[in-house]
């Protein structure tokens, strides 16, 4: 402990030490009223799903006084708990309302000194944008809870793949068949396949660490999108509760805690595509019980997914995902959460393509160089979440998860260029154990008038790994170009503080603390001497991350913020221990931004930002040599708009535009592009939605072109594309029909400049040109469900 005391405390800068100095003042000089007198008296309760009976986490509690006028405000814990403190005497209306559930109101009668507790059942409603609110008193640091709620609502997701699109602003290319990780874009950032966003479901990570592939890998396949119940969006490096990867942005989802009701669906689509859908209640709306008497939910999910896709290569993309989760309140105080998963698949892909085997007829623009690309991957969670109310108002949330991963990919991206005979083709092997523990102390405080609300977090990530790249032929391996043992481990500790220090203006001022350290245990050719060579060491590296935000509430209809904060991304522990990055293992992320979240009119809620990124280094990791390779540092900045309206009480708009620019800091002016990150984006649509009968989406999705190396000669290409999707729903079955890119457009999905050399190419010559995978033609699919 000594050590990793004095090794954060070296890491501190002196612009960080003012920062946190100053957060310090604001929690300890600001709340100088005296504590809540003896006569004072206290309004404690829960609220719960009318349906399921499970207690609700973040739901909005405010009390009004007999004069009408509001008071006090918080918002419900992990438990479903909330407390109202400091009241005089009197008669208050207290309500309860949050996104999704129709607000309850309750009359309380309070003598002095007295505390009194009530309950709240709420239904779930349908969506009206009149009653959305723009405060957040429980998670202040996700100001689009708004906007993703409605997108939650709104948007169809038909894949795990529409699930990250549920994030604005934030793009997604696939470019190695249906079961690989997609390429991420948010920001200006070419993320890769998740170095800058991290993702999470149910509390487990999904980026991986030093993966074979590359760093920060994120395969959300394994999630089931039925399943899903509520996204989380934090942008920018601004929430202590998020450190690797959280650069640009972090994603947290949750899976449903109970069913409305249970489910089979089949669906049908072109180019021999099929998907069956399983969704069991196991308890039946507490009408059973396993572990006790109070409110439970279990439930198991599983689906089938099979497509040729639609390249000549036919890709055979199979893929079997299947879930438990049960939850239950075990006593008034205590909840546990299960969760078990596993996910395989595999698949034959094409890969990208040049454009000149195109143009010249080699092949078609849905063909292949090497057809004997693809791969299969698999994995295995556990997870469970003890929730236990303590003492003063404060509750501790522990969580324990084990993964099993296993992944196999056959790629070539250079064809023909090292191997003038045998090709380029390698495998990326990755078979690992994942074990990880986190713990939250959270604790809210009245201080005379105001709310100080506490987070004390621990956690460690602990990644065993066995990791190889190998060239192949054919799939048959012909040498060995890197293995090993990789253990890489993460330690971290985060105090975040939230201090209500007027009734309008909230601060938020928070540090975390990471440290991690790498170790590699194997071996690495070596061109040179033509033989492996050894390649084993061990280090440990630490990084300090402050955040301060501030919101002030200008009206009811209207919050303002001004967030900055430092994160980071870590570095490939193969290029840590090689020493090919110097002392960029943690480089770090500065972010600061302005905005508002604001309803100019009643059914209109708009989300602005301002922002700002300096990055200390960008990291590139070279798949096909296992190499990581750095840009140096890098500044980016833009402007998100998102904006959701509703025209009645059924028709839905929504709209996200996003500008970026960036660049290399110290590249020369005519080489300064920063590959691939685009520069505009927008989303948009509209939705007819009604509870039950005919429901309908159109949508569209804009990307720019971009510069696809550091001087923009080679442009990658931006596209605008059409989507719609219709559905009739009645209790009992829904039917329903999806077609995407509506205009049979010609599109570039994931885009690379790379350098190649072809098979009928003379020996010795490449081409460096752009290189694609052809996004998906006019695609229709058909679906039926049967609720029961």
């Amino acid at each position: 402990m000594r050590q990793l005391l004095l090794t954060c405390s070296a890491s501190f800068s002196a612009y960080r030490r003012h920062w946190l100095r100053l957060a310090v003042v604001l929690l300890l000089v600001g709340p100088g009223a005296p504590l809540l007198a003896q006569n004072t008296g206290t309004i404690r309760g829960f609220v719960a799903d009318s349906t399921s009976r499970q207690r609700i986490l973040g739901l909005s509690v405010r009390l009004q006084s007999s004069s009408g006028a509001a008071t006090v405000g918080t918002a419900t814990d992990a438990l479903g708990n909330f407390r109202l403190g400091g009241l005089g005497a009197g008669t208050y209306t207290v309500q309860a309302a949050g996104l999704g559930y129709g607000a309850r109101l309750q009359t309380v009668t309070l003598t002095a000194g007295e505390t009194k507790a009530i309950s709240f059942s709420l239904p779930t409603i349908s969506l009206n944008l009149s009653e959305v609110t723009v405060a957040q008193p429980r998670d202040v640091n996700q100001s689009l809870a708004a906007i993703s709620h409605i997108d939650q609502v709104l948007r169809p997701v038909n894949s795990a793949q529409d699930l990250l699109r549920l994030v604005p602003g934030l793009f997604i290319a696939q470019h190695a068949g249906g079961g690989k990780a997609e390429q991420i874009f948010l920001r200006g950032f070419d993320a890769d396949h998740g170095t800058d966003f991290a993702v999470s479901i149910d509390g487990l990570p999904v980026n991986m660490v030093s993966h074979a592939h590359g760093q920060g890998y994120a395969d959300f396949h394994f999630v089931i999108p039925e399943t899903v119940d509520q996204l989380r969006v934090y942008k920018g490096p601004y929430t202590a509760r998020f450190g690797d990867f959280a650069t640009a942005g972090a994603g947290e989802f949750t899976t449903k805690t109970s069913l409305d009701r249970s489910q089979v669906k089949l669906e049908l689509g072109q180019f021999d595509t099929r998907r069956a859908l399983v969704m069991l209640d196991l308890l039946g709306h507490n009408e059973h019980h396993l572990f006790s008497k109070k409110p439970e939910s279990a439930y198991v999910a599983a689906e089938y997914n099979f497509t040729n896709s639609y390249f000549d290569q036919k890709q055979h993309f199979k893929r079997f995902n299947g879930l438990a989760k049960y939850t239950g309140q075990l006593t008034d105080q205590t909840s546990l959460t299960l969760l078990g998963s596993h996910f395989t698949s595999s698949w034959d892909a094409s890969g990208q393509i040049p454009e000149r085997g195109v143009r010249e007829g080699l092949i078609s623009r849905y063909g292949s160089i090497d057809p004997t690309e693809g791969g299969s991957t698999d994995r295995t969670n556990a997870s469970v979440v003890l929730t236990t109310g303590l003492p003063h108002d404060a509750v501790l949330r522990q969580q324990a998860y084990y993964s099993k991963y296993d992944f196999s990919l056959y790629s070539n991206f250079t064809f023909f260029l090292q191997d003038p005979v045998n090709g380029d083709g390698i495998q990326q092997l990755d078979d690992r154990h994942l074990f990880g523990y986190t713990a939250t102390y959270d604790r809210d405080t009245q201080l005379g008038s105001r709310n100080l609300h506490s987070t004390l977090g621990v956690g460690t990530r602990n990644d065993f790994s066995n990791l190889a790249l190998r060239h192949t032929v054919r799939r048959n391996v012909l040498d060995t170009i890197t293995a090993g043992k990789l253990y890489e481990r993460n330690i971290n500790a985060y105090l975040d503080e939230t201090l209500n220090l007027t009734e309008d203006l909230t601060v938020n001022a928070s540090v975390r603390a990471d440290v991690f350290t790498f170790d590699f245990r194997g071996q690495l050719y070596d061109t040179a001497a033509t033989q492996l060579t050894p390649l084993r060491g061990r280090t440990t590296k630490a990084r300090v991350s402050p955040k301060l935000n501030l919101y002030y509430q200008l009206t009811p209809n209207t919050q303002l913020f001004a967030r900055s904060g430092i994160g980071f991304h870590s570095n490939d522990a193969r290029g840590v221990i090689r020493g090919t990055i110097g002392d960029n293992v943690l480089p770090r992320a500065i972010g600061y931004e302005v905005g508002s979240t604001f309803k100019p009119l009643p059914s209109l809620v708009v989300n602005t930002a301002l922002w700002a990124l300096h990055l200390q280094d960008e990291l590139v990791y070279i798949g096909d040599a296992g190499e990581v390779e750095s840009t140096g540092p890098t500044r980016r900045f833009g402007v998100d708009v998102s904006a959701r309206y509703q025209f009645t009480k059924v028709l839905f708009a929504d709209l996200d535009l996003n500008y970026n620019h960036g660049r290399q800091v110290q590249a020369p002016s005519d080489a300064n592009y920063i590959p691939l990150a685009p520069s505009f984006t927008s989303t948009g649509g509209l939705t007819f939605k009604q509870p039950s009968g005919f429901n309908a989406s159109l949508r569209y999705r804009y990307i720019d072109d971009r510069p696809a190396n550091d001087d923009g000669s080679i442009t990658a290409k931006g596209y605008f594309l059409l989507d719609a999707v219709v559905r009739y729903t009645r209790a009992r079955f829904e039917v329903g029909a999806t077609a995407e890119n509506l205009l049979n457009v010609k599109w570039n999905q994931a885009q690379f400049a790379t350098e190649t050399r072809l098979p009928n190419e003379p020996l010795g010559t490449s081409v460096d040109e752009l290189h694609f995978t052809p996004g998906t033609p006019f695609y229709l699919k058909l679906n039926a469900s049967v609720f029961f």
